[in-house]
């Protein structure tokens, strides 16, 4: 069994981190009945005693003692994780795991990426290190963090090069949050795209999440349950909800939205947790995902969405769950990909369902799909047999298709109303280190995989149909 690490860098990161934990261990519990440590726990909890003074590890087979967290948390400010180590989940983490500051990035991508990047490198490159040691066969580091913040998105992104400079052979997926246009940092759009630069070049997969589609989702989920329909009712003990009786604590701001993205991230490594008659190896996604160096984005989709809140909900027939992936309504990003192309597509199965489901529902959508001419297969599945907590089954899609474009057009206009005035130009510059090229490149670069993307769209229109083959009258 292979294990992966968390990493997760800023305010966004961490609070995305907690909810992932809260609920991993909410998930393990439920499916773990005989309190031993097992490869599904080992896959992202170490199992130590606490009694000792090495800190001595209990291997797979034995008694469940202490756990402890596959992470590293990184925030130059001290609030969000002084909150997790002094709410229900500090026993999961150590200070050897923990790496904070008390100034914070001033919404500025270059202190994050020049300033704390310089700084803290040696020490955030010890406690990856350390991380990576506890592990006998590391997989995968999953990085979380936001695009509009200073120390999300130039810290973090500051981070991924590390990765590929210290373990360039261990693949890097990187979960991170585009902020919406109404949202309250200005400068926002110079972050995102500053950081959108560091991604292309240096993550094996990036699951861009949308807050706009976030707060959508969720306030859906919230007239549907308050709108008195037959059927729905809220359940204040959910074991999969926000903050009701979980280890979690009292709810918190976002937590709902936050909830969404840490179920993504459960339901994307439920094969590295739990078996299945198709599991999916991590490193597998980006291989069968990823066509083109640049072109690494994967919109993700979860159905049933309602897994992700405290309400009881009539199941969905299996069908309707393959349909809702590809329904704009499930898109974590506000994209519609059954009018753009697909260059490839993975669909991660959890609970009661068989390979001949799976297949049956892919071919009854591929014609309403669009994919590129020469992949027409680009198919990647996988079946978990262990359901999310109180349901059946469900789906996570992870689909690298040019339903990205608009988003990174919308991004690159509000960088560009910005730019052509300089506006706020000179908090960046007078960073040690921080030069006006950076911006230009960073443009450019954004510029180029609009272009990308574009070329395919353009590329497929350009396509002549088969030529229908003559029938024979007898």
């Amino acid at each position: 069994m292979t294990q992966s690490v968390v990493v997760q860098v800023g305010q966004c990161g961490n609070q995305v981190g907690c909810r992932f934990w809260d609920l991993a261990l909410r998930e393990h519990s439920h499916v773990n009945k005989d309190g031993l440590y097992d490869e599904a726990i080992s896959s992202f909890f170490r199992n130590v005693d606490t009694r000792r003074s090495d800190g001595g590890v209990h291997g797979v087979g034995s008694r469940i003692q202490h756990l402890k967290a596959r992470a590293v948390l990184v925030d130059m400010e001290e609030g969000v994780v002084n909150g997790i180590l002094h709410g229900p989940l500090r026993e999961v983490f150590d200070s050897t795991q923990l790496l904070t500051d008390v100034s914070g990035s001033g919404n500025n991508w270059a202190v994050g990426y020049l300033t704390y990047g310089s700084a803290y490198r040696e020490l955030i490159l010890d406690k990856l290190r350390k991380a990576a040691e506890h592990c006998d066969c590391l997989q995968c580091f999953f990085l979380i963090h936001s695009m509009g913040g200073g120390t999300g998105s130039g810290l973090g992104t500051r981070v991924l090069s590390l990765l590929e400079d210290e373990f360039p052979d261990v693949c890097r997926i990187v979960t991170c949050m585009y902020p919406s246009a109404e949202d309250d940092v200005i400068t926002s759009p110079y972050n995102s795209v500053l950081a959108m630069r560091e991604l292309a070049e240096h993550a094996d997969c990036v699951l861009p999440v949308e807050n706009q589609s976030l707060l959508d989702i969720v306030n859906k989920i919230n007239v549907m349950c308050h709108g008195g329909r037959p059927g729905w009712e809220i359940r204040r003990d959910s074991t999969v909800a926000s903050g009701q009786g979980g280890l979690g604590g009292a709810e918190k701001p976002f937590d709902d939205m936050n909830n969404i993205v840490a179920n993504l991230l459960l339901n994307m490594t439920s094969s590295a947790r739990f078996e299945g008659s198709l599991n999916v190896d991590l490193s597998e996604i980006a291989m069968n995902l990823v066509p083109f160096p640049r072109l690494r984005f994967l919109v993700p989709s979860l159905t049933p969405l309602y897994t992700l809140a405290d309400v009881n909900v009539p199941s969905r027939r299996l069908d309707q769950m393959f349909s809702d992936a590809f329904s704009k309504d499930h898109q974590l990003i506000r994209a519609d990909p059954k009018h753009s192309l697909f260059l490839a597509c993975a669909l991660m199965v959890r609970g009661n369902v068989q390979v001949s489901d799976l297949r049956r529902n892919i071919q009854r959508l591929r014609p309403s799909l669009p994919f590129v001419s020469w992949n027409q297969e680009g198919w990647k599945t996988g079946l978990c047999s262990v359901p999310p907590v109180g349901h059946s089954h469900s789906l996570l899609a992870l689909a690298n298709n040019t339903c990205v474009k608009p988003v990174f057009m919308e991004l690159r206009e509000r960088f560009n109303k910005l730019y052509r005035k300089k506006a706020h130009l000179h908090h960046y510059l007078h960073v040690e280190g921080m030069e006006q090229s950076f911006f230009s490149e960073a443009a450019a670069s954004l510029s180029s995989l609009i272009e990308e993307y574009h070329h395919l769209d353009v590329s497929s229109a350009r396509l002549t149909p088969d030529v229908p083959r003559l029938c024979i009258a007898t």
